[in-house]
């Protein structure tokens, strides 16, 4: 069991920093800095419940593609949602969070759904248009519990810090860098 998560810590780059979780080695919980026109809030991922999930959203984050990008859902009460590359583009607008252009390109190809991991206020989850296999760079913060969303969409981390600046976000908002913290 050990040697199965050192496997998956070394491929998600987190040899150096494993932690004794129940008795078993596990990787850490990268943490995301999402920096935005409204205020910056943080979120912990879960490597252990979605690895391969965590790995690409870490992936997507180091090589800066979530920099410059804009909210292209923000519907109160229920999600705040970005990741799609052609919002730095206004006059896409129409186009904000759908088609083949509205991700990286690079889908994460497994599905990861974990029972323990719930829609609760926070909650961050991986967007798909049907396939949770075919989800790719857009996520989402749940701003409420919403159990209907549960055992359907990935939920891979959960808001740690900055819990109010996801609701003050609006459609058109900036988020202006994102980084993992070190």
């Amino acid at each position: 069991m050990k040697r199965a998560w050192l496997a998956v810590g070394l491929a998600l780059g987190f040899a150096a920093s494993l932690v004794l979780v129940r008795g078993q080695v596990a990787p850490d919980r990268p943490v995301i800095v999402v920096e935005t026109t409204k205020g910056t809030f943080s979120f912990e991922t879960y490597p252990q419940d979605a690895p391969i999930t965590v790995a690409h959203v870490v992936a997507l984050v180091r090589r800066g593609f979530y920099d410059g990008q804009r909210v292209h859902r923000a519907i109160p009460g229920f999600v705040v949602q970005f990741g799609d590359p052609q919002t730095r583009d206004l006059e896409r607008r129409d186009r904000w969070g759908v088609g083949a252009r509205a991700g990286s390109g690079t889908p994460v190809g497994v599905v990861e759904l974990h029972k323990n991991r719930r829609h609760r206020p926070g909650a961050v989850a991986l967007a798909h248009m049907g396939d949770p296999a075919k989800a790719d760079s857009q996520l989402y913060i749940a701003l409420a519990d919403r159990e209907d969303l549960d055992g359907r969409y990935v939920v891979f981390g959960q808001v740690v810090s900055g819990a109010d600046v996801p609701a003050q976000l609006r459609v058109g908002d900036e988020i202006v860098r994102v980084s993992v913290q070190d």
